[in-house]
Formats: structure tokens, sequence, C-alpha cells
């Protein structure tokens, strides 16, 4: 199950890059509603992006386990918030959603990882 997350949300972005030249109207309107979903408001960026990753788990969505995931961490997710947030996906999504909160949990943890790295310039 080891998967390499931030390599995947990488491809996933030289991919989505892809989508963004061939329907760039779709994509401008979708980009539109991310920044307005994801403002804060009466959440913070932090809550709003560990509801995205338990929607993630609960959907089976691989590529938005890597983007919320990363996400995360960028808005200080700290490791319990993520275990209890995978706690509630578990709760709405039963089995096959406990399989998608290892890897959120493992997708979470590699970018942390690589979050805390010492930078080399």
């Amino acid at each position: 199950m080891h998967k390499d997350w931030p390599e995947m949300a990488r491809e996933l972005s030289g991919a989505i890059k892809e989508v963004r030249l061939g329907v760039p109207e779709v994509m401008k309107a979708f980009s539109a509603m991310a920044q307005s979903a994801t403002a804060e408001g009466a959440l913070d960026a932090r809550t709003k992006e560990l509801i995205a990753l338990a929607i993630a788990v609960a959907i089976r969505c691989d590529g938005c386990v890597a983007f919320h995931a990363q996400a995360a961490v960028k808005h200080g997710a700290t490791r319990d918030e993520v275990m209890e947030t995978m706690g509630m996906a578990l709760y709405m999504g039963a089995g096959p959603s406990l399989m998608y909160a290892a890897q959120a949990v493992e997708a979470y943890d590699q970018f942390a990882a690589a979050a805390a790295a010492p930078t080399r310039d």
C-alpha cells in the first residue's frame, strides 16, 4: 500500500495542467469554486482541508487524498487532528474508508516529513 503521495501530487499537477489547457473555461470556473469553498469564513482553512480529506477517504479518491493531505499540512493540521478526521471518515464510509484512512495518514506523514526536512539550495 505504500504510495509516494508527494510524487502522486506532482504527477497529477502535470496531468491537471493538460486538462486546464484543454478546457480553460471549465477549469477557470472550477478554480473559482475551489477558491470560494476554501476561503476562510465560519470555518478556517485547516478545518476545511480536514473536511476535504475526510470526503476524499469516504469517496476513495487517491488524488484527492494526496492534494488534501498536502493542504492539511500546509494549513497546520496536526496528526491528532488528521486521526480524528479519519475517525469521522470511517464512521461515514465504513470498511472501504478504513483502507483509504490508512493511506490518508500515510500521505499526511510523508508531506509532514518533507515539510520538516531541511531544504538544499
